[in-house]
């Protein structure tokens, strides 16, 4: 075994860290980009909202359906080969979108090959470093590493819906192209796989808490835990409160604000730096949400945040207008705050109950949660299209966040322990 040295200075999990957080700001920028394009592609091709709707909700939900796999592959072949990877995948898909002339390409593209890409580099990966580089601090670095998240959205969904205007979407598709293949170098020289890579043990652990790695194929590895956790009660639940979550995050405001704010007159520009200020917010509540989570009980936490954005989304109708005024800043403001402080006490509820295995069942959880974010997407889409507004969506996902908040407060306190499972 690799001889471990004494606590460095400033210890490499903060460079992981960092180059963690590089990766899922470029997931989220690249994965949030079709909300900006849903009404130029209407308008250069024709197709109907439901129509461009649907390659977001493929795109959303293999962002969710790759994440266990990915997890797995991290074990099998390493985190930044897997990331390298991902976000070469993403350079692809993105780029070729300037040659498509027809509805399915932009599924195949949009949806299939940048919905892997970015999958590869969802949440399970923050779930995964943590779990492999920290034993102090995890709730706090989940925290900041999922407010990449957000600090994505920030930088580029403003930027890109100015290129839209002004350059068209096709020169926001290489915007993105070419800022994947940026992030490439940076995450090859700074995301090592292991603490035992460079060394050291896990900040803040002792040999006790160095993670071997499962050497099992990935497929085999990801389909056998979901094999196994199926038959816990805190998975279902963890399950469902999750799928609410992206139904009511990526699924409705994320992909459906934009052209939702755009019917009642507002700019398309001015609705992306809305949606923009989300992701500041967002990084406050986040990272304080990791704060708490070191210190109040999960569950209670999740409830809080469930039932608060079941508030804000049933008082979000009225508030659309042409003009920013200052009830929409405080939706704004309220939904920000709110919009992924749900995973930090989820990351901890699965770490509970399923151990060193938490980053694959996380995995999973977070499959749920893009399966309900493409549901929304797609259903928000013709609800759209066959009644001219986007009101009972809004109204739905209040109802549905009352529904999470039940499922999260009804988890036992102490989880009963997963079955063990062979790493084989």
């Amino acid at each position: 075994m690799t001889e471990l040295r004494a606590r460095p200075r400033l210890h490499p999990a903060w460079f992981a860290a960092g180059a963690t957080f590089l990766a899922l700001l470029g997931a989220a920028a690249f994965r949030s980009t079709p909300g900006v394009m849903v009404e130029p592609l209407h308008a250069e091709f024709g197709w109907s909202i439901g129509t461009v709707s649907a390659a977001i909700a493929v795109n959303l939900a293999l962002f969710g359906l790759t994440a266990p796999f990915a997890a797995a592959l991290m074990e099998r072949f390493g985190v930044r080969q897997v990331v390298s990877v991902a976000l070469v995948t993403v350079a692809v898909g993105a780029g070729l979108t300037v040659f498509m002339t027809a509805s399915w390409q932009l599924v195949l593209l949009w949806g299939v090959v940048v919905g892997l890409g970015t999958g590869s580099m969802a949440l399970a990966l923050v779930a995964t470093v943590v779990g492999r580089w920290f034993v102090a601090r995890r709730g706090l670095v989940t925290g900041v590493l999922t407010a990449a998240n957000a600090t994505g959205q920030l930088i580029f969904l403003p930027v890109l819906a100015h290129v839209v205007e002004d350059s068209g979407w096709r020169a926001a598709s290489v915007t993105v192209s070419v800022a994947a293949l940026v992030v490439v170098p940076i995450v090859w020289f700074l995301l090592r796989n292991r603490p035992s890579d460079v060394g050291v043990l896990p900040y803040g652990g002792t040999e006790a808490d160095v993670v071997e790695p499962l050497r099992s194929g990935a497929a085999k590895l990801a389909i056998g835990t979901l094999a196994t956790v199926t038959r816990n009660r805190t998975f279902w639940l963890l399950v469902a409160g999750f799928f609410i979550c992206g139904a009511t995050t990526n699924g409705l405001v994320q992909s459906h604000f934009i052209p939702a704010a755009h019917d009642h007159g507002m700019p398309a520009t001015t609705a992306a730096s809305l949606l923009a200020l989300v992701g500041i917010f967002d990084i406050v509540g986040t990272i304080f949400s990791g704060w708490l989570t070191d210190r109040v009980d999960p569950r209670l936490l999740l409830l809080a945040y469930y039932t608060l954005r079941g508030v804000s989304l049933a008082l979000l109708v009225p508030l659309f207008g042409a003009d920013v005024n200052a009830s929409i800043f405080a939706f704004i403001i309220f939904y920000g705050l709110d919009w992924v402080a749900t995973v930090p006490p989820t990351m901890a509820l699965c770490r509970s109950a399923f151990g060193a295995r938490a980053p694959i069942v996380f995995g999973w959880v977070f499959a749920s949660h893009q399966l309900g974010a493409a549901a929304a997407a797609l259903a928000a889409g013709l609800v759209r299209d066959a009644l001219g507004s986007y009101d009972a969506a809004w109204y739905g996902g209040a109802v549905l966040c009352g529904v999470a908040a039940v499922a999260s407060i009804a988890i036992r306190r102490t989880p009963t322990p997963a079955p063990a499972m062979s790493p084989s």
